[in-house]
């Protein structure tokens, strides 16, 4: 049986503003592009409380918390606070999968210091996070990387959390369906119209049962729901694509509020490029309406794009290549495809990109 542990850090944007701006500690504020254009990338736990959450719109954050300071985002800063907290994770564990800039997936089965519990790997971590970092993180775990991401968002913030073998039915019998691995706004909806509504109603099916009802997808719901999960902790995965998107909280028609959103995507999506050293040559624009329909349109550059300001042109461009077909409640923006050695972006656009939607 494994022994994973997945570390999140809390509010990590909003958290490293804070610790590097002592007037704005105990104060609610969200990083992000401000409240007359941009969206909130993340909220200090000040502002949660007002009901502020990530990828909500700034005027939407505004009108809820007028108290609330907006403050602009420093990637470079955020990275390599991350190079300092991956650096920590790879003394107590030698595999450890990244997420993103402030979460990880850590296998401490045969950790490198010898035999320990989980729990006390998991603590020794948060600890030398808040030492060498002045920063809090939560810390789930389990037997498998669908627990122990379950579990550190169970004591959020500064938590630690273990779900044992024992528990782990009782647990995922009261869980939402909402917060299975891989179900979406789109795919809860489908659930709960088959009548499952959280783990115990899948649990009170067989496998078979689950497919028949489901379709093919119901074999994993059932298997989640019964604890299993089997995926590795895998330190170089071979990536085929990056992208980021945010789900609106109200649906968005107009094109100068996406465009501001697209901004604050192409900014994370840039980091993130930076972190993992990902480069391709393809950039795709997803947009998600309110009936639910995805449409999808793409282009291919000769260069690989690693600017915020150059996937924000890019996606520009995409977003006005053709007129919105119904309001917006999903935006996102990736890259993928032939990966290069790429230097500057040259906007060599093709004469016909292909739409997918």
């Amino acid at each position: 049986m494994r022994k994973i542990v997945h570390i999140d850090m809390d509010a990590f944007y909003a958290a490293v503003e804070q610790r590097d701006q002592p007037a704005l500690r105990g104060l609610p504020i969200a990083v992000g592009g401000g409240q007359t254009r941009g969206v909130v990338m993340t909220a200090s736990y000040e502002a949660r409380r007002f009901g502020v959450r990530s990828a909500m719109p700034g005027a939407r954050a505004a009108r809820l918390c007028p108290e609330l300071v907006f403050v602009r985002p420093r990637f470079e800063v955020y990275k390599a606070v991350s190079r300092q907290i991956r650096a920590i994770f790879r003394q107590h564990a030698t595999l450890v999968e990244p997420l993103s800039l402030d979460e990880a997936y850590l296998d401490v089965t045969e950790p490198p210091n010898g035999p320990l519990p989980a729990v006390a790997i998991a603590r020794a971590i948060k600890d030398q996070i808040r030492d060498e970092t002045g920063l809090t993180a939560s810390a789930g775990v389990s037997c498998n990387k669908f627990l122990a991401k379950l579990a550190s968002d169970m004591e959020k913030p500064d938590g630690l959390c273990l779900i044992r073998p024992a528990q782990v039915l009782d647990v995922l019998a009261e869980l939402p369906i909402e917060r299975f691995f891989g179900v979406g706004p789109a795919t809860a909806s489908r659930l709960r119209a088959a009548g499952i509504r959280r783990g115990a109603d899948l649990q009170a099916l067989d496998e078979a049962a689950a497919v028949h009802r489901l379709g093919r997808s119901g074999a994993h719901y059932w298997r989640l729901a019964q604890g299993r999960d089997d995926r590795p902790v895998v330190p170089d995965r071979s990536r085929k694509s990056l992208s980021v998107e945010t789900t609106f909280d109200q649906d968005i028609a107009g094109v100068t509020e996406l465009t501001a959103a697209l901004e604050e995507l192409a900014r994370d999506l840039a980091a993130r490029l930076a972190q993992s050293g990902y480069q391709a040559l393809t950039v795709h624009l997803k947009i998600k309406y309110l009936d639910f329909r995805i449409s999808t349109r793409q282009t291919t550059l000769r260069e690989a794009p690693r600017s915020a300001e150059s996937l924000a042109a890019v996606g520009r461009h995409l977003l006005l290549r053709a007129p919105l077909a119904a309001p917006v409640r999903l935006l996102g923006i990736g890259v993928g495809g032939a990966t290069t050695e790429a230097g500057q972006l040259t906007l060599g656009l093709d004469p016909q990109p292909a739409d997918q939607g």
